[in-house]
């Protein structure tokens, strides 16, 4: 060691700082040499980073804390220094290590400092980047960062948000509260909110909460991320309203009505509260809705939905469950008296009149009641019920006025055998159930036959044989008569091709033809059967009702001239049963006039059915068309008709409705009508039973 300092070491020590401080490489390793020669007073010292050269000469190591850096060098042989020397020059040799040590982590920090800056860099960028708004907070709730993507979402820049509390986001302050909560000491959370923009505009965001935690892992803020859901929310609500609400009334539909009474039965069964569902059915809604049009109909129907909703109370449910059909639900009611009294007020908001687009309107309305506890404890069966009893309420209206009705469980009898008839009536398509009768068509004059009605028959498995009047009509509300009239159809076509190929002469099969049938598509139908069976038009004839011809004069003017061009005759059934007019033998292409039932069985006792007949008569001989008179089956009946000039029978007295097989039979016997007294009917033998 050396006693004391020369001025001299401490130049060196100097330049030795001055050198490591401003130079690098040969520069540094050049100055390192020429500091250790000056130091030990000799001269050709060098400085040499890595290993030291072989060879007899002074070295000396530079490092520190077993870092080496290189050697200090002097050519002459290490014999030829002096022990002063070589600790002169092992005393630089160390603290040029200490010097470079620093040096080294020195550098070592700086480059770390730059990497970390960098990565902050980049993840500043990444933020700045990111759409999604990203924010952290102290745990105070004060934002310490704010990226673009909250600049954007927000409208405030970073200056005006870092340093404030997240709290001046919140669209309502009443949140404060729960901001202790937000800071959990374990994990995180995410949600809903609304949040307010700079503008002041409100919208909803969803929050996702991340806890930050220092070295040692205890929390120190949070990082949040915001996204804006308010067309995600906008949409879900849309979705719902869709969902739950009607969307031309604004009323609840039947899932929020299911719902809603689902709920309010629970609460009624704990209380032993009683309650009712009313089904209600306007009166007259689709003759207004064919004539003035679907859009006028939406008006009435939103005029209903509010008049409904006016006079109730609000705890009470109103909603439209389709079409013109409404329910009404009531909860904490007298059993007894406020089902009818609420009954009867709906009633009489439609004894005024809705002005709809310069029309003023009158609809009446069917309601059905079914109670709870008593008819059922489930809104799905209160519906139906109640459904079931407006129905009876329809049927009991008088001028189609409407009423109210409670359900009873005959009813449900009622219309469980109704529903049995309709399902029943779908499997008699697939088992081969249904057949064809043919009552005969005569002559007056000769007596002989001149065509049939065709009159479906269904060979129920349990009931036995069922005429039309049991199913039909049920056909016609369920829609299946368009399956059954194309059955009769090309049943008839079918056999009437089977009696061509027998060598029988053309003649007219009646078919009835409902309002339903009746449609543009008809025709087609027609042509097609006759095609498929190869037949012409001179096997068949329509059978239409006047009401058919009440409504789109145009539209069935052309569907009746297509049949007719067919070479298919249309007959005018029931004539004089409804709403009579010259004008439709007028206008229509009609061939037939068919007298009533309803007037023949008068004849001759009753002279009103005389006068009614004879006018028919008389109506059709002058505009040229064929008259025949339905269920005759008396002598009397038949001589008063020949003579008032009828053309055609068709009843008892010459045979009752057979199957296609008896009436072949008196085809090829040439069966002619003998009169030999008055009776009801011919012998059944007579006829081939």
């Amino acid at each position: 060691m050396i006693s004391s300092v020369s001025t001299d070491d401490l130049a060196c020590c100097s330049a030795l700082l001055d050198a490591l401080q401003n130079l690098h490489g040969p520069a540094l390793s050049a100055a390192l040499g020429g500091i250790a020669s000056g130091f030990l007073k000799r001269p050709g010292g060098k400085y040499l980073s890595g290993q030291a050269p072989e060879g007899d000469m002074l070295k000396q190591a530079v490092g520190h804390d077993s870092e080496h850096f290189g050697y200090y060098l002097f050519p002459d042989p290490a014999a030829t220094y002096s022990t002063q020397e070589c600790q002169r020059l092992a005393m630089l040799a160390g603290f040029t290590g200490r010097l470079l040590q620093r040096q080294a982590d020195t550098e070592r920090r700086a480059r770390s400092l730059d990497q970390i800056e960098a990565k902050l860099e980049q993840q500043a960028q990444i933020l700045n980047q990111m759409h999604e708004s990203v924010i952290t907070m102290d745990p105070a709730g004060f934002i310490t960062s704010w990226n673009r993507g909250a600049e954007q979402l927000f409208g405030y820049t970073a200056l005006e948000a870092i340093g404030r509390n997240v709290l001046f986001l919140y669209e309502n302050e009443d949140e404060e509260d729960s901001l202790a909560d937000m800071f959990l000491a374990q994990g995180g959370r995410e949600m809903e909110v609304r949040r307010r923009k700079k503008s002041g505009e409100t919208f909803w965001a969803s929050l996702s909460l991340s806890v930050m935690r220092d070295q040692h892992g205890n929390p120190i803020g949070l990082i949040g991320y915001l996204n804006d859901i308010t067309e995600r929310k906008n949409a879900e609500k849309l979705i719902h309203h869709l969902a739950y609400y009607d969307s031309l009334t604004g009323l609840p539909n039947r899932t929020l009505l299911t719902r809603t009474v689902d709920q309010a039965l629970q609460e009624a069964r704990q209380d032993s509260m009683h309650g009712c569902v009313m089904f209600i059915d306007l009166n007259r809604f689709k003759p207004i809705n064919d004539t003035l049009g679907h859009v006028a109909g939406d008006m009435l129907l939103v005029e209903v939905a509010i008049r409904l909703r006016r006079a109730l109370r609000e705890q009470d449910v109103v909603a439209r469950l389709g079409a013109d059909e409404f329910a009404v639900a009531l909860f904490d009611i007298d059993k007894d008296y406020h089902p009818g009294f609420v009954a009867q007020k709906l009633l009489a908001l439609f004894d005024e009149p809705f002005f709809i687009d310069g029309h003023e309107l009158r609809v009446g309305a069917s309601i059905g009641v079914s109670m709870y506890p008593e008819d059922a404890c489930d809104t799905e069966t209160l519906l139906r019920l109640a459904d079931i009893a407006m129905y009876r309420a329809k049927q009991g209206g008088e001028n189609n006025e409407g009423g109210y009705a409670y359900y009873s469980e005959e009813m449900n009898r009622n219309t469980l055998d109704l529903l049995r008839i309709e399902t029943g009536l779908l499997h008699a398509f697939e088992y081969n159930e249904l057949l064809l009768y043919y009552q005969p068509k005569v002559d007056m004059l000769t007596g002989g036959i001149t065509g049939a009605e065709a009159l479906v028959r269904w060979r129920h498995p349990e009931r036995g044989l069922l005429l039309p009047g049991e199913f039909i009509p049920i056909a016609e509300e369920t829609g299946l008569i368009v399956q059954l009239s194309d059955w009769v159809l090309d049943a008839v076509c079918k056999q009437a091709r089977s009696w061509k190929n027998a060598g029988l002469a053309p003649m007219r099969i009646a078919l009835n033809v409902t309002a339903r049938e009746f449609t543009r598509s008809l025709p087609d139908r027609i042509r097609a059967a006759l095609s498929r069976h190869q037949l012409g038009g001179e096997w068949l004839e329509l059978e239409i009702t006047e009401s058919m011809l009440m409504h789109s004069t145009d539209r069935v003017i052309s569907i009746m001239e297509k049949i007719c061009s067919l070479g298919i005759t249309i007959s005018l059934d029931d004539f004089g049963t409804g709403y009579s007019s010259l004008s439709y033998l007028k206008r229509f292409p009609i061939h037939t006039l068919k007298i009533d039932r309803s007037f023949t069985m008068g004849i001759p006792e009753d002279t009103n059915d005389c006068a009614i007949a004879s006018a028919i008569i008389g109506i059709a001989k002058q505009l040229r068309h064929k008259v025949i008179a339905e269920g005759v089956e008396t002598e009397k009946q038949f001589n008063f008709l020949k003579e008032a000039g009828c053309n055609e029978l068709q009843g008892y007295i010459f045979s009752r409705p057979v199957p296609a097989g008896d009436f072949h039979r008196m085809l090829l016997e040439g069966r002619r009508l003998k009169i030999i007294g008055e009776h009801p009917s011919l012998p059944l033998d007579d006829i081939g039973f």
